[in-house]
């Protein structure tokens, strides 16, 4: 569960604490506080894109760090151990945005891909928008929605990964079958320029050796001037400081500070003996031959005019060698790349009409338990004349699709007799709204996911129908950790924990604010938003009473 949050130099956010219950946390504030603050926040410790406008003017980076405890989440620790980042049942993502634009991720201190935040974030916390009766109109979140439900992740991923390979496959197949002419010319090309770079025999090593040695001998006049120069330098000082030795005998200077003087001068004799013995080997190595560096100079000419002819940096040329010679290579013993292709495809395809068989069954089987579950809940919210229907609609192209054999389209009637028709021909707004938060919430309990976030999924939503969607909220709550971001107070009234947010404000910042409510706190919140800016005796006492049937 999410067991605490930081927020620094967010927005309007300059710095929040909060410690979470394991139960139903209800967020609740004036409209414009930032009630979704927090939620956002969270989103960017789950991987979502960062905007460096988010940042808190005047300063230089936002920092947010979400806390969980995964003691109960052997999913998330697995995660976690496999790849050495597990620590003694607890995980911290943290998030880093710049003024620059810059965005770091870390995983339990460690530095991480966005992509890997959001794969471990999938299994600590799930977050369902105020947009998501929107969403719930696209093909592909019914599919994942009913998916999810089912709990066949894993037969959909094999699905999905049957499909792929046998389509990779078909578009090579189709390369190689479709193009011949195309193939044979360019292998007739490919095999002039790689005869081509077999002729010049370039070396592992052999561009920078060539080069080096140009310079040496281009300059070995100059190099053989300075180095003799140095060389007598060496020589000067080496008999200078065997003569300061001398001078400094043992037998005239005596005591531990001369003996420490001549044991320097001992050592930077012997230092410069031998630089000067290097000093003379780097002379022998150096030879002014005119000759040597017109044959190093044609040979690197030979080798830029190759790279100018590929379009290449001169140590890039070995490189694409190889790379032409394998594509060579692929083109030659195409004819038998045909056959196995063939032969694979034909294995991808019973490979995927097993699963795509065995996917369909669990969907129409889950189909019918997600429907039954949902009408239950539909009666709860005014609408017990809706009928939610999870149709299976078969595929024009019989062909692997990554999604199985069928579209999966969840139909609705709102009238008794009505043929079911798409959520988006036939519901009303205010009915979409109920209609996506009775899926969500059925979705929501099947699901493994030990935290859920909605975030005013009771938009559109009020009177008796807000209380019953409170308590859905609440029923839920047993089975796992729920904040629930409301304007209702029929809703925030069933939260075992709530928070308040706040926005104050003077002619130079503005600055939102979180806090938990103690009991005569969350009074106080219910009445103001059951009454409005005049709170009275009598909200306050509905309030009261509204906590109390708790």
């Amino acid at each position: 569960m999410l067991s605490h949050i930081s927020i620094s130099n967010y927005t309007i956010v300059s710095g929040l604490e909060m410690e979470f219950s394991p139960n139903m946390t209800v967020i609740t504030g004036e409209t414009g506080a930032g009630k979704s603050i927090m939620l956002d926040a969270l989103g960017l410790c789950l991987g979502d894109r960062a905007d460096p406008k988010t940042v808190r003017q005047g300063s230089s980076r936002a920092d947010i760090a979400a806390t969980f405890d995964i003691s109960d989440i052997p999913a998330a620790s697995a995660w976690l151990k496999s790849r050495d980042l597990d620590d003694d049942g607890e995980c911290i993502l943290r998030r880093v945005i710049t003024a620059e634009g810059r965005s770091r991720a870390y995983i339990n201190g460690h530095s991480s891909t966005l992509q890997d935040c959001a794969a471990l974030g999938a299994l600590l916390i799930d977050i369902h928008s105020q947009h998501a009766h929107q969403s719930l109109l696209r093909r592909a979140v019914q599919r994942q929605l009913l998916d999810a439900y089912a709990g066949h992740q894993k037969l959909a991923a094999s699905v999905e990964q049957a499909a792929s390979d046998w389509l990779r496959a078909q578009r090579e197949l189709t390369l190689l079958a479709g193009n011949q002419d195309e193939h044979t010319a360019r292998a007739q090309l490919l095999a002039y320029q790689v005869e081509e770079l077999d002729d010049l025999g370039l070396q592992p090593g052999e561009l920078e050796a060539l080069e080096q040695e140009q310079r040496q001998l281009e300059n070995a006049e100059q190099i053989l001037s300075s180095a003799h120069a140095a060389l007598e330098l060496c020589e000067q000082q080496e008999s200078g400081t065997r003569q300061a030795l001398k001078l400094l005998a043992s037998d005239t200077h005596s005591g531990p500070v001369a003996e420490g003087a001549r044991e320097l001068l001992d050592s930077a004799a012997i230092a410069l003996g031998e630089a000067r013995s290097e000093v003379q080997r780097h002379i022998d190595a150096v030879e002014i031959n005119p000759q040597r560096l017109e044959e190093v100079q044609r040979r690197l000419d030979a080798i830029y005019a190759v790279a100018r002819k590929h379009r290449v940096m001169p140590e890039q040329v070995s490189a694409t060698h190889q790379r032409l010679q394998e594509e060579l290579d692929g083109l030659a013993g195409s004819s038998e790349r045909v056959a196995e292709l063939q032969a694979e495809m034909d294995t991808l395809q019973e490979q995927y009409r097993s699963a795509a068989e065995k996917l369909g069954k669990q969907r129409q089987k889950a189909g019918k338990k997600l429907v039954a579950a949902a009408h239950k809940i539909l009666g709860t919210l005014s609408m017990a004349q809706c009928r939610l229907e999870v149709a299976l609609e078969p595929r024009d192209n019989p062909a692997p699709h990554p999604h199985g054999c069928e579209d999966v389209v969840f139909l609705i009637s709102t009238n008794p007799g009505a043929a079911p028709q798409p959520l988006g021909k036939i519901a009303s707004g205010g009915e979409l709204s109920r209609i996506s938060l009775a899926i969500q919430v059925v979705t929501a309990s099947a699901g493994t996911v030990p935290s859920m976030v909605f975030d005013e999924v009771d938009v559109g939503i009020g009177g008796a129908v807000a209380e019953v969607v409170g308590k859905l909220l609440r029923d839920l709550a047993a089975r796992a950790q729920v904040l629930c971001v409301t304007h209702l107070p029929q809703v925030a009234a069933q939260g075992h924990q709530h928070l308040q947010v706040s926005k104050t404000a003077d002619k130079k910042t503005v600055e939102t604010s979180l806090r938990a409510l103690d009991e005569e706190g969350k009074v106080a919140e219910i009445a103001r938003m059951l009454g409005g800016v005049k709170i009275t005796e009598q909200t306050l006492a509905h309030a009261r009473e509204m906590l109390a049937c708790n």
